[in-house]
């Protein structure tokens, strides 16, 4: 196989969950290609073909394994090693832009979502050789095939003529085409979960017969945890483990299992795998430590585990990891290694770490906080958060959902994927937000990263502490309808706190709070006054501040403040967090030790919740956009050329390094121009000398060339001249949280000293290009600051939308700089530009869906 072949290849899941492999097709698959037709019935030779095509001709035989890879291709669906597919396009003429296109399923995988798979593989690799449009010829008897087409988001154009039905369509993807792709993909990982963490029956690999050991106790769990279907320890010698009955292999378990748990040392698992996979085991849980974790055999030995998993159908949670749990009372499912869960509740927790994982289940238990579903990752060789989030996202028993995440596999995904959830159920993470190590991108500070989780939907916390604070009062309390909160208390010095802490996140105290009953209150007129409070339409959340009685100053009837809290706090219909130093609340009210972490959760809830109300905004369709010329663009690393393809014109300029080339270059640009330091830390600073403005005449050209040279070198860079403006700065670089991100901040060395950048993931919508514009803690500049006339605002975000759309649309460019970009009442210029170039094998979430 070719090395381009080889980057068209992947394991895919089916619409039932299922793992199989495409490939591009090789010569040496011809025995496999007639085993599979061979398969087929006469029906589907018949659609496909158009005859009864028995069997086929050596030399068309010849020609469907052998393909160019560019004006002819073909690529084959495997299961279990076994070809059950074959789709193929061939271009109708030298250097054509159409390509017929046409696909053959096995009739036992017919309806479970393979021909819409061939079709995203086919139509991804014609673009890249320049076919623009498919052309089909389809027997009207073929139902199936004709909806594959009409419901893959293409404008289909349709003729019927001599008994078949001819369909044409372009191929490049449409805002229809990728909603149709991603709902696949949705539905796809779901199902592929949901039989995960809903399995009929469990078979556990490695438990020993002495009832030490990983395998064990993970047995126990699942028996004592009242698994409510089958446990089944697969066992070589004994034939009870655990009190259960064992057998030697899954298959003769004569119950159906859909889920192992595999606790056995790595040279074994490759034997566990074939074993459950011909037992017709949909998932594994590999518990087992020893793979990527421990160096470059292990990783090795993971990868082959995967590989196998994959081709028998299955997926993959781990290895070393943790296991998973579903408290659902139809399921109790606890298949981890810790002896006791949370209660059930609404929470989704997904952890990366197989260690924390212990410890974050206790803590969740401790807390009160109940769980649906958890599931630990470990070395998340298969299963990722992204997974969990696609079953979340329709889950009816999760409303709220909780993330340990140490690094992210997938992360233009996650920001996709959270943008749409988040909207309906929050998300709360903890998740670094350092580059990867050896990077030298310069991207978004930690708090620009903050402020791009919550524009995704996401709450993003610095700590396992502050996820559970979030998550407590997400999961028991509605959200805020505003910032505003107010504080009733029974201690100055606490409420005047709880003041402070509510300002420093972003919280509003209107007038009249704090409200304070003093400290010689009893709780039924602590409760009167937090019933006002609750009342107060300039309120949106309370926070209930509550120190203990002096000794013997209470009557017993009029001390239980709890049952006053919990009175108000449940009736009404604003979010209340308590610090209370007298006693536990009741359940249901999240209570905080301190007036800062309440004040801290309640900020972030209140962002989110703001976010939510805002409207999604849309991507905008933009004019004088050019796909063909941006292709060759990229094609050939040419900056200017793809920013004009994309409507975004640069000044035009000359490098020069010799005072006459200065003046000739001046004379061609058309004076006044202007010379610039060529290098790029300086090209833009006037206030070190390195640059001369307004150069009328070819003197004052060759005076400032001299000046220029003398003191920064000789390379020098001649512009003309164009109307001032406000500097400003467009950046796009790729975020290890989020792909690709845009930013927009004011020129100058001051702002960047300051990072004031404003930054939002890529395609960039119409309310995210605005509020670019006004982000930024200099923007008043741009909107006629101290009697200065307002910029060109709508040019700006025009820019940015380009720019968000050039982010989008072209992984190769790994980052772009428009530095300076002057904006004018009248409108903009870019003086500069610099662009990087990598590999767009670094943008996971284009092209073709893949695991």
């Amino acid at each position: 196989m070719t090395e381009h072949a080889t980057q068209r290849s992947a394991d895919v899941l089916l619409s039932d969950g299922a793992t199989v492999h495409v490939r591009q097709i090789q010569p040496d698959d011809a025995p496999e290609v007639v085993a599979a037709h061979s398969r087929f019935s006469e029906r589907t030779r018949y659609l496909r073909y158009f005859s009864p095509y028995p069997r086929i001709p050596e030399r068309d035989l010849h020609r469907f394994v052998n393909v160019d890879h560019r004006d002819r291709e073909a690529f084959v669906v495997e299961v279990g090693g076994r070809i059950a597919a074959i789709g193929r396009y061939d271009r109708l003429g030298p250097e054509s832009g159409d390509a017929e296109v046409a696909f053959v399923v096995e009739d036992a995988y017919q309806g479970r979502g393979i021909g819409p798979l061939l079709m995203e593989y086919l139509a991804a690799a014609a673009r890249d050789a320049g076919i623009t449009r498919f052309v089909a010829e389809v027997l009207p008897a073929n139902a199936m095939m004709l909806r594959v087409f009409a419901d893959f988001g293409y404008e289909v154009e349709r003729r019927y003529a001599d008994g078949v039905v001819h369909l044409a369509f372009p191929i490049a993807p449409t805002e229809s085409s990728l909603e149709v792709q991603w709902r696949r993909e949705h539905r796809t990982e779901a199902r592929s979960i949901a039989r995960l963490l809903a399995p009929r029956g469990v078979a556990v690999y490695g438990a020993s017969a002495s009832g030490h050991g990983v395998g064990a106790a993970v047995l126990g769990h699942l028996r004592d945890g009242g698994f409510a279907g089958p446990v089944v320890p697969v066992h070589p010698n004994a034939s009870r483990v655990g009190g259960l009955a064992a057998v030697a292999r899954a298959a003769d378990a004569a119950v159906p299992l859909d889920l192992a748990v595999v606790a056995v040392p790595p040279a074994s698992v490759v034997d566990v795998v074939e074993d459950a996979a011909t037992a017709g085991v949909h998932a594994l849980v590999v518990v087992s430590a020893g793979f990527a974790e421990a160096g470059p055999e292990g990783a090795e030995a993971q990868a082959s585990l995967i590989r196998r998993a994959h081709a028998g159908g299955m997926r993959v949670v781990g290895p070393n990891c943790l296991g998973i749990a579903n408290t659902d009372p139809a399921v109790r499912l606890n298949a981890t290694l810790a002896p006791r869960l949370p209660a059930p509740g609404r929470i989704g927790f997904f952890s990366q770490s197989g260690a924390l994982g212990v410890a974050l289940l206790a803590e969740a238990d401790r807390r009160g906080l109940g769980l649906s579903t958890f599931v630990s990752a470990g070395n998340r060789a298969d299963v990722s958060g992204n997974d969990l989030l696609q079953y979340w996202r329709d889950d009816p028993g999760t409303d709220v959902i909780l993330l340990y995440l140490e690094s992210f596999g997938n992360p233009r995904k996650f920001a996709r994927l959270a943008r749409g959830i988040g909207r309906d159920k929050p998300i709360v993470a903890v998740a670094s937000p350092a580059r990867p190590p050896g990077s030298t991108d310069r991207g978004p500070d930690p708090a620009a990263v903050r402020a791009l989780f919550a524009r995704s939907g996401v709450i993003r916390v610095d700590t396992v502490g502050e996820l559970f604070d979030v998550g407590a009062l997400l999961a028991t309390q509605p959200l805020p309808g505003g910032p505003r909160v107010g504080i009733v208390g029974n201690s100055p010095a606490l409420t005047t706190l709880a003041a402070r802490a509510c300002a420093a996140n972003g919280l509003v105290v209107p007038a009249g709070y704090p409200s304070d009953v003093g400290p010689v209150a009893g709780a039924h007129e602590f409760g009167d006054r937090l019933a006002e409070a609750a009342v107060d339409p300039g309120v949106d959340a309370l926070a209930v501040v509550l120190a203990p009685p002096l000794p013997g100053q209470l009557v017993e009837d009029d001390a239980d403040f709890a049952a006053t809290i919990a009175s108000v706090a449940l009736a009404g219909d604003k979010p209340v967090v308590v610090t209370s130093l007298v006693e536990r609340v009741q359940p249901g009210i999240p209570a905080y030790p301190s007036v800062e972490e309440a004040a801290r959760a309640l900020g972030r809830v209140a962002a989110y919740s703001q976010w939510r109300r805002q409207p999604p905004g849309t991507v905008p369709a933009l004019s004088g956009v050019d796909m063909s010329a941006a292709a060759e663009a990229v094609a050939h690393d040419d900056r200017e050329a793809l920013l004009a393809a994309y409507g975004i014109p640069l000044v035009p300029d000359a490098l020069v390094d010799s005072a006459p080339d200065a003046v000739a270059a001046a004379t061609v640009l058309g004076l006044p121009v202007a010379l610039k330091v060529a290098g790029l830390a300086l090209r833009h600073r006037i206030d070190l000398g390195a640059v001369r403005l307004d150069l009328r005449d070819t003197d004052a050209v060759r005076v400032a060339y001299r000046e220029l040279s003398e003191t920064f070198g000789p390379q020098v860079l001649v512009q003309p001249m164009v109307p001032a403006g406000v500097p400003c700065v467009v950046e796009m670089i790729e975020d290890p949280a989020f792909g690709p991100v845009v930013g927009f901040g004011l020129g100058g060395v001051a702002t960047e000293l300051l990072g004031d950048r404003a930054w939002r993931a890529a395609p960039l919508s119409d309310r995210a290009a605005a509020a670019l514009v006004d982000e930024p803690r200099a923007a008043p500049l741009l909107h006629g600051y101290r009697g200065s006339s307002p910029v060109d605002r709508a040019a700006l975000e025009d820019l940015l939308l380009r720019v968000g759309r050039l982010a989008d649309e072209q992984p190769r460019v790994r980052s772009l700089s428009l530095h300076p970009v002057l904006a004018r009442p009248d409108g903009l210029s870019v003086l500069h530009a610099t662009m990087t170039f990598g590999d767009p094998g670094t943008r996971p979430d284009t092209g073709p869906r893949h695991i």
